[in-house]
């Protein structure tokens, strides 16, 4: 099967299996090996993605829902000379420790900044939106204050 669409702000055409999932391609076929493979349940999020800007598991969409719409992983965000706020701000913070799950949190923060731009969130709402990526290394704290100051970062422009 071919599947076209934008990964990370580029156009990209593979030839993949029909039954494949979004992160057998981005994994195998596409070398992004930051979207990570876990559970394969969406039941940690650490596969999670940004589909037309929405953070989804990539693990258990189908890769030809993907067809002619927009991916973006955490390659896709920021890069080493500059990075995105979101990441600025957990790496100021303290908030990567191991990093398995970090890039979907980073991706589940964005989504939900994105969805609600200017909101200076509280404790509560960064937790609820980050509810469904799991991270074992932590008790969440440096995640959360690392995504309320990007949030006011994002607000400044």
């Amino acid at each position: 099967m071919r599947l076209d669409f934008t990964l990370n702000g580029e156009a990209v055409a593979v030839e993949v299996p029909p039954d494949w999932t979004l992160l057998q391609v981005l994994r195998r076929e596409l070398g992004l090996l930051g979207t990570k493979e876990n559970c394969l349940e969406a039941e940690c999020g650490v596969c999670s993605v940004l589909l037309d800007g929405r953070v989804v598991n990539a693990c258990i969409l189908l890769a030809a829902q993907c067809q002619g719409r927009s991916v973006t992983t955490i390659e896709g965000l920021g890069d080493p000379e500059r990075l995105h706020p979101i990441q600025q701000a957990f790496l100021d913070h303290g908030a990567v420790q191991c990093g398995y799950c970090i890039p979907g949190m980073v991706l589940a923060a964005k989504s939900w900044l994105d969805e609600n731009p200017g909101r200076l969130p509280g404790e509560d709402e960064i937790r609820e939106a980050l509810a469904g990526t799991l991270c074992r290394c932590t008790g969440y704290q440096k995640i959360v204050d690392a995504v309320a100051a990007a949030a006011a970062a994002l607000a400044k422009g």
